[in-house]
């Protein structure tokens, strides 16, 4: 079974210019299929304060209104797919920057209001990938770069969250290959201590996770990362790190970085 790595880029790297070199030329040097994920919350935060728009968060998701949505399909749809997309090919790798809405890779269903109106938020799982067009891409060498936006099928946009789409792909392509999921971001890892660079969690299982929700000790963002990842282990993926970015080859090498998440 070939081996496919998904790998999701997200916080500050996206904003860091030498964190960002690093970790595209890091991934570039990986030799086997990969798809690239990813999001880009501040430069949307930042263009909608500039635009009067204000935004809300609750548990680590932005609630996403009709002008929200203009301004993170621009941002990540936009301005940071295709900045990522020409550097890669920079690189000498065929990219192709996508959504959820190109060749109807994504399709999504707009979160219901339960207790929170999120607004144009889109809930993926693994059916609602393209899995057919997605294989033809990755085995004929071009390397598939999604943003976070999803579609309804009924020309609706919806803005989904990026942990939730790299988790749904990898959870998808797992019936045909090997997945190994990928989560980098600015940390070393899940942190004991938030304040403690140094409290890396190197290994966690779901009991594990759950406990330490209860205490208190994960919240916000990391919230719907552990659970996307957690997810994607029950569903067939074969390994999850979740580790800076300037680590990436050492997970892909098995050398020990980040976080593992095992049963």
């Amino acid at each position: 079974m070939k081996k496919v790595y998904i790998i999701k880029i997200g916080g500050n790297v996206i904003d860091d210019a030498d964190a960002l070199e690093k970790f595209l030329n890091d991934f570039s040097k990986i030799d086997e299929y990969k798809i690239l994920v990813h999001g880009g919350g501040k430069p949307a935060s930042e263009l909608a304060k500039k635009l009067g728009v204000s935004q809300s968060m609750v548990n680590g998701r932005r609630i996403t209104d009709a002008e929200t949505l203009k301004i993170v399909t621009m941002v990540y749809a936009g301005l940071i797919n295709k900045q990522l997309v020409a550097t890669l090919q920079s690189k000498k790798i065929n990219a192709i920057g996508l959504s959820g809405a190109d060749l109807n890779m994504i399709s999504a269903q707009k979160r219901p209001i339960i207790d929170i109106d999120y607004g144009f938020v889109g809930d993926v799982d693994d059916t609602g990938v393209n899995t057919e067009v997605l294989s033809t891409f990755i085995e004929t060498g071009i390397v598939p770069v999604f943003s976070a936006i999803t579609h309804d099928g009924k020309g609706q946009l919806l803005n989904t969250n990026a942990d939730t789409m790299a988790s749904a792909l990898a959870v998808a392509l797992s019936k045909k290959y090997k997945i190994q999921l990928n989560y980098c971001f600015e940390k070393k890892g899940v942190l004991k201590n938030i304040l403690d660079e140094n409290s890396v969690i190197k290994t966690m299982t779901k009991t594990e996770y759950l406990q330490l929700l209860k205490d208190g000790i994960i919240s916000e963002g990391m919230i719907p990362k552990l659970d996307n990842a957690f997810s994607a282990i029950q569903k067939g993926v074969s390994a999850v790190f979740i580790a800076h970015s300037s680590d990436l080859l050492k997970t892909i090498q098995n050398e020990h970085a980040g976080t593992k998440l095992i049963n």
